[in-house]
């Protein structure tokens, strides 16, 4: 590995070694990468138990991150005083200790890597660990004093600071509204535009089916508008989540979906699922984001195929492509503002970049988390988690 970074090897997959290279030294039951920005942090890789937490949120400024964003070092933490969600996902893959090693770039710590270990787990003397953690966390840091693909997070915090989370907010309902108001008008104008330039040409049933989708749309742009009207009252971050059916809900949404996107859209559900813990009405905008983003970056010959499943403390699907795919590197800026991919560069899509932005804000409001990465063979794949509604 060493002979590897000095030879030249960086950014995220040079981290992705790493830490399997130290899960493997440690005998840990997993391993993960994660970066601070001013306030907050987020898991940019991950293996073992720790692989389904890529792309989660934490807070960085509680007691334990600021002892580890205070300096280079080696922490060990017991599971019980760690956050919360954490605690809870980490306490059901019979997780009971932790320990973190900071990575400091220019005088500055950006980051940590986290290990894992379970209850009865033997582990190596105490003193070995804290040298391959402390070894860990400098490897890393030498990466970031590389500035080669690294850091993954940018130059921006991950979430607003403290000060101006008013702003944000406000900002953010204008984006949202705006944003989810545009899926169902999109649909409604579609059949109507489809019912007057070809009604000649359709037969009864075709004519029908295009006024049950106008109904059906116009109803749902109504309870959206309540939605949206409540929210402004009660502010963006108030969301009350409650347990769903995730594939009735994932159904239901790809039933909904624009024509040229369910042609589209392979669906493989299981038959059950936990119920998910969350806002069951968001599932129609973040799936219709993301199988239109899917659209947007791969060829029309190869589909583009919706799975579901569960682990111990959460349920999540995925929307995967055989497109462009997405480097490394782009898949933390691909959920910034504004951020557009292409064909590496050459090649500008249309939309404003907001869409991806959006997905994670609505998901991560309800103690989930997204995340994006390169799909084996090529394409992309896009994960989404929830709670699971009967923890």
């Amino acid at each position: 590995m060493l002979e590897k970074v000095n030879s030249g090897g960086a950014g995220l997959p040079a981290i992705g070694e790493l830490i399997t290279a130290v899960q493997a030294g440690l005998g840990a039951q997993g391993l993960a990468a994660s970066e601070y920005a001013i306030a907050d942090g987020r898991v940019i890789a991950a293996q073992g138990l720790l692989a389904p937490f890529v792309g989660i949120r934490f807070d960085g400024m509680t007691d334990h991150a600021k002892a580890v964003r205070s300096g280079p070092g080696v922490h060990e933490y017991d599971v019980d005083d760690i956050q919360p969600m954490a605690r809870q996902h980490l306490a059901g893959f019979g997780i009971r200790r932790l320990l973190v090693a900071s990575a400091e770039a220019d005088g500055r710590v950006v980051g940590n890597l986290v290990a894992v270990f379970g209850a009865d787990q033997p582990f190596l003397d105490p003193e070995d660990e804290t040298l391959i953690m402390r070894l860990a966390g400098s490897v890393a840091a030498h990466l970031y004093t590389d500035r080669v693909g690294l850091p993954i997070l940018g130059d921006g915090d991950v979430s607003a600071a403290p000060g101006g989370r008013e702003v944000s907010e406000r900002g953010l309902f204008v984006a949202m509204a705006s944003h989810e108001l545009r899926t169902p008008v999109t649909v409604i104008k579609g059949y109507a535009d489809t019912l007057t330039d070809h009604w000649d040409a359709l037969d009864t049933r075709s004519r029908m089916e295009a006024i049950r989708v106008i109904g059906q749309r116009s109803g749902e742009l109504a309870r959206l508008v309540d939605r949206l009207l409540t929210s402004s009252v009660g502010g963006v971050g108030e969301v009350h989540p409650a347990a769903f059916d995730l594939t009735e809900a994932l159904r239901g949404a790809a039933a909904d979906l624009p024509a040229h996107l369910r042609r589209r859209l392979s669906v493989a559900l299981p038959g059950t699922l936990p119920a998910a813990l969350g806002n069951r009405s968001d599932i129609v905008t973040v799936l219709t984001e993301l199988v239109t983003n899917a659209d947007k970056y791969s060829g029309s010959a190869e589909p583009i195929t919706l799975t579901a499943g569960q682990d111990g403390r959460t349920v999540y699907f995925r929307v995967s492509d055989r497109g462009i795919g997405v480097r490394p590197e782009e898949v933390e800026m691909a959920f910034e503002r504004y951020w557009q991919g292409g064909d590496h560069g050459s090649v500008r899509r249309p939309g404003v970049g907001l869409g991806l932005y959006l997905v994670r804000k609505t998901i991560e409001r309800q103690n989930g988390w997204v995340s994006l990465r390169p799909r084996d063979g090529g394409g992309t794949v896009a994960e989404v988690r929830l709670p699971r509604g009967d923890r």
